[in-house]
């Protein structure tokens, strides 16, 4: 098993790290500066930054909250939130954010996914897809993709789509529960490990990280090779340095 990575998140709104219980009721964190700099010395792997009203509010991502990050940040560093072309990718790039995450757009557009990856290598693409679960009495996908902050169901399922945009080129695919997101109950487990069963690519398990057990949980059911968490973080319920001893004595290879 290759090194798992402990990925923490800021959800940014107006310029703040905030959380919400399954995309909603959004209360604020932290300042986004502090908090990346405090994950980077904890030992943090990478950084995902999503600029989540971003294609709500139908504008791009905002390059000066970025940029703040940016400057203090000393682990790979991914950005989401109102990416829709290879334009806002290259912005992003040049101001030297290492990965992009597309989540939206690569429905709307599935030929940005391998355009982006042709031009900036696979490695730098993220593909985000959050999912919900549906009743098996319904005739919608028992696991379905949900786009625009998980206000907009599509009716495609998420497994196919993993398995398209991993074809299309995706380095890797960040997996959000939408019913798990901020319930600290635990990650979708059935979710996660059907998708990361179904592709080569690593899974990124994001959504309902509660207790130290989950991240473990994730990896040993789930089938994840990153784990992302928010809420257990950004209010000092677990540290990063906790994060890995606890997996590491379950087992799991983590960077120390």
């Amino acid at each position: 098993m290759d090194e798992v990575k402990i990925i923490p998140c800021l959800d940014i709104k107006d310029g703040r790290v905030v959380k919400g219980v399954n995309f909603v009721n959004l209360r604020d964190a932290r300042d986004p500066v502090e908090a990346a700099q405090a994950y980077c010395k904890e030992g943090a792997d990478e950084l995902v930054f999503l600029d989540i009203f971003a294609t709500v509010q139908a504008r791009k991502t905002r390059l000066d909250w970025v940029k703040k990050v940016r400057d203090v940040v000393t682990v790979p560093f991914a950005v989401g939130g109102g990416i829709s072309s290879i334009e806002d990718m290259q912005a992003l790039i040049d101001i030297g954010v290492d990965k992009v995450s597309i989540n939206t757009s690569a429905v709307r557009q599935p030929e940005l996914v391998s355009e982006a990856a042709k031009k900036f290598g696979s490695e730098r693409l993220v593909v985000a897809i959050d999912g919900r679960k549906n009743s098996l009495e319904s005739d919608l996908p028992r696991l379905e993709v949900v786009v625009r902050s998980g206000d907009e169901p599509t009716g495609m399922d998420v497994v196919g789509w993993s398995r398209q945009v991993e074809n299309l080129g995706a380095g890797s695919i960040l997996l959000t529960s939408k019913d798990a997101d901020g319930t600290k109950d635990g990650y979708d487990l059935e979710m996660t490990k059907t998708v990361a069963e179904a592709v080569a690519v690593p899974v990124i398990a994001s959504g309902g990280a509660g207790k130290l057990q989950h991240l473990v949980d994730a990896v040993k059911i789930g089938k994840a090779s990153a784990v992302l968490a928010a809420s257990i973080f950004h209010f000092g319920e677990i540290s990063i340095p906790q994060a890995k001893k606890y997996l590491q004595e379950a087992g799991i290879p983590v960077r120390l």
